[in-house]
C-alpha cells in the first residue's frame, strides 16, 4: 500500500531525527561545560537559524500532467538545490488532501480553490492554498456522438461526481443552451436541484473523474477533467467545448503550518521560472496557465480557436 509505505518511512525518519537531536544534545553539553557564559558566533547563528530546514518534499498529484511536471521539471530543478524529492500519484479526488492532512505528503497539486475550500471545510482540515500551476481545462469531448450538432433528445451525458467539478459540469451545459439553470444560483456549488429546465432531456450519468474518458463509448458526450483527458490519450483540441472561465485554474496546497516555509518558497519559484514557463507552453498547450504569468488572454484565445476548429472538423 502506497499509504503504508509512508508510514514506514515516516517513523525511520522520526527515529532518525531523533537519534542526532540525541546527539547534538550531548555534544552541546559536554561544550556547555567549558564555554556556558561565552556562546560562540557559530553557536548564536545556529541558535538564531530555524530547525534543521526539510531536504527531503513528498509530492501528491493525480496521475497526468501534474505528475509529468514534477518528473519533468519540478523534481531535476529541486535536486540541483539539494533536495530529495519523492512523487506519489493518485486515482482519485479524495485520497491526496487527506493524506496532506496527516503528513504523508508535504504538498499536493490537483484541485481548484472551490474543491480544497469545500473539502477542507466538510472534513476539517488545517489545509491553504499555496500557489497556482498550469491547468487542463474541463471539457466537452466527443462520445457516440461525434459533433454538436447530434444534440438529441435523451441523449446521455457523463459528468464527473464530485459536487465541484458537476457543478462546472452543470454550468458548461447550460452555457451550451442544452439545461436551463435557475437564475441568481451560486455557480460554484450548483447541483441538480438548481436545473430550473431540461428541454431535451438530458440524461446526466455521474461517475468518478478518473472514470470518464472510458465512459465516452456509452454515452453521446462526456464532460472530462483536462488532467484525466491528457492522462488517458486524449488531446485537448478533441473537446467540443471548453469552459471559458479561469475561476478554476488548480492550486497546490499544504497544511497551513507550511506556507511561510523555505522549501514551500522554493519549489513556487521552481514553479514560476522561465524554464519551466518555457517548458509548459510547449509541453502543454491549450492548459489555463498561472494568473501570475500573464499569458491567460492569449492562451485563452488558442485553447478557444482549437476547440472551434475541432468542432468544425467532427461535424464534417
Amino acid at each position: 500500500m502506497i499509504l503504508g509505505e509512508f508510514n514506514m518511512q515516516n517513523h525511520a525518519v522520526l527515529f532518525k531525527t531523533v537519534s542526532a537531536g540525541v546527539l547534538v544534545f550531548a555534544l552541546a553539553a559536554c561544550g556547555g561545560q567549558k564555554e556556558a557564559a561565552a556562546p560562540t558566533a557559530a553557536s548564536g547563528a545556529s541558535a538564531a537559524a530555524p530547525a534543521v530546514e526539510k531536504s527531503k518534499i513528498v509530492f501528491g498529484t493525480t496521475a497526468g500532467d501534474f505528475g509529468d511536471m514534477v518528473r519533468d521539471q519540478v523534481k531535476p530543478a529541486l535536486e540541483k538545490q539539494g533536495y530529495q524529492v519523492e512523487l506519489v500519484e493518485f486515482t482519485d479526488y479524495v485520497r491526496p488532501n487527506q493524506a496532506l492532512a496527516q503528513g504523508e505528503l508535504d504538498i499536493n497539486i490537483f484541485q481548484h480553490k472551490p474543491y480544497l475550500d469545500d473539502f477542507k471545510k466538510e472534513h476539517k482540515l488545517d489545509l491553504v492554498e499555496a500557489f497556482q500551476v498550469p491547468t487542463a481545462p474541463l471539457g466537452l469531448y466527443p462520445g457516440k456522438a461525434k459533433s454538436l450538432d447530434e444534440v438529441k433528445d435523451g441523449m446521455s451525458v457523463s459528468a464527473p461526481n464530485d459536487p465541484s467539478n458537476f457543478a462546472r459540469a452543470l454550468v458548461m451545459l447550460d452555457e451550451l443552451g442544452w439545461v436551463q439553470l435557475k437564475d441568481n444560483i451560486d455557480p460554484l456549488t450548483a447541483s441538480k436541484k438548481d436545473i430550473a429546465s431540461n428541454p431535451k432531456n438530458i440524461q446526466i450519468v455521474e461517475l468518478e473523474a478518473a472514470q470518464l474518458p472510458r465512459s465516452r463509448q456509452d454515452v453521446d458526450f462526456a464532460v472530462i477533467n483536462g488532467n484525466y483527458a491528457t492522462s488517458s490519450g486524449i488531446k485537448l483540441t478533441e473537446a467540443l467545448f471548453q469552459e471559458p472561465s479561469y475561476a478554476y485554474v488548480n492550486w497546490s496546497a499544504v497544511k497551513t503550518a507550511d506556507k511561510d516555509s523555505k522549501w514551500l518558497k522554493d519549489v513556487e519559484a521552481v514553479y514560476n521560472s522561465d524554464d519551466f514557463k518555457k517548458y509548459a507552453q510547449t509541453r502543454f498547450a491549450g492548459y489555463k496557465y498561472p494568473e501570475v504569468w500573464g499569458l491567460n488572454a492569449a492562451q485563452g484565445a488558442k485553447a478557444e480557436a482549437a476547440s472551434t476548429a475541432a468542432a468544425s472538423a467532427a461535424s464534417k
